[in-house]
């Protein structure tokens, strides 16, 4: 599995690290078990440390994926269609940058075609590929409208996303049942109210 940091721009900066062997990994596990006060050679922990790099070998999956090249591959044959394209409930498993623990939710993404289409596969892998990195959600939002937009150069581009923080449920306030709700709306649903708003009846918002 080859390491791809993000470039500075996305990372916000800074010099690119050298990925850890798998063994330090395995270390480092082994270390916080030993700082949260267990033992890591004990039965039910042996195998915990590469348990725990291979879920992070999952979970955070998508520096592996370039969500523009995901979507390079168009259609054009689409009869004149030109009217709104949703996928809704595109539900995602993503962890806080800030706490490492996760964000459960999903994902409402639209755009207004401009002569190509993408398949709708194709969205929700982009929703996947921001979504299995560390990350805020305001910026995961914004991250998959620019993609779309990018490539697609569509009339529009509508992302909402709703989410539950365990950084939020698990630990702090402990406030479990609080939805996080962002959104981001580029071209005709940011420009045309009528737009916008059939987008969100759409999704039920």
């Amino acid at each position: 599995m080859t390491f791809q940091p993000e470039k500075p721009s996305q990372a916000g900066g800074g010099a690119s690290t050298v990925r850890p062997t798998r063994k330090e990994a395995e270390e480092a596990v082994r270390t916080l078990i030993l700082w949260a006060g267990d033992n890591p050679d004990r039965e039910g922990l042996g195998g915990t440390p590469d348990r725990v790099v291979r879920s992070y070998e999952e979970f955070y999956s998508g520096y592996q994926q370039d969500p523009e090249e995901i979507l390079r591959t168009t259609f054009e044959e689409t009869e004149g269609y030109d009217e709104m394209v949703v996928l809704k409930d595109i539900t995602f498993e993503s962890h806080c940058e800030h706490h490492m623990v996760p964000v459960i939710g999903k994902a409402y993404v639209a755009y207004l075609p401009n002569k190509r289409v993408v398949g709708i596969s194709k969205l929700a892998r982009v929703v996947e590929a921001y979504a299995r990195r560390l990350q805020i959600q305001e910026k995961m939002t914004a991250q998959i409208a620019n993609a779309i937009n990018d490539v697609l150069k569509p009339k529009g581009v509508a992302v909402v996303i709703e989410a539950e923080h365990q950084c939020m449920t698990t630990r702090g306030v402990h406030k479990p049942g609080v939805g996080m709700v962002t959104s981001t709306m580029l071209g005709a649903f940011r420009e045309d109210p009528s737009t916008r708003k059939e987008f969100l009846a759409i999704i039920g918002k």
